[in-house]
C-alpha cells in the first residue's frame, strides 16, 4: 500500500513543490489542495490531514 501524502498550498504552487509534488507522485498517493484556488471548509481540510499519513505545507 502507497504511503498517502497531503500537499497544502498556501500561496499556490512553487517551483520546488512542484518538483516534490512530482516526486511523491511516482512512490505516493498524494492529493493537492491549494488554498489560493480553492475554498474548503475547516472541517474538510482537518478530515483530510487526519486522513494522511505525511502532511507538507507550504
Amino acid at each position: 500500500m502507497k504511503m498517502k501524502i497531503l500537499h497544502i498550498l498556501n500561496d499556490g504552487p512553487t517551483e520546488l513543490s512542484d518538483q516534490m509534488i512530482d516526486v511523491h507522485s511516482g512512490e505516493c498517493q498524494v492529493e493537492i489542495v491549494n488554498l489560493g484556488e480553492k475554498e474548503i471548509s475547516y472541517d474538510e481540510l482537518v478530515d483530510k490531514i487526519f486522513s494522511s499519513e505525511r502532511v507538507i505545507s507550504w
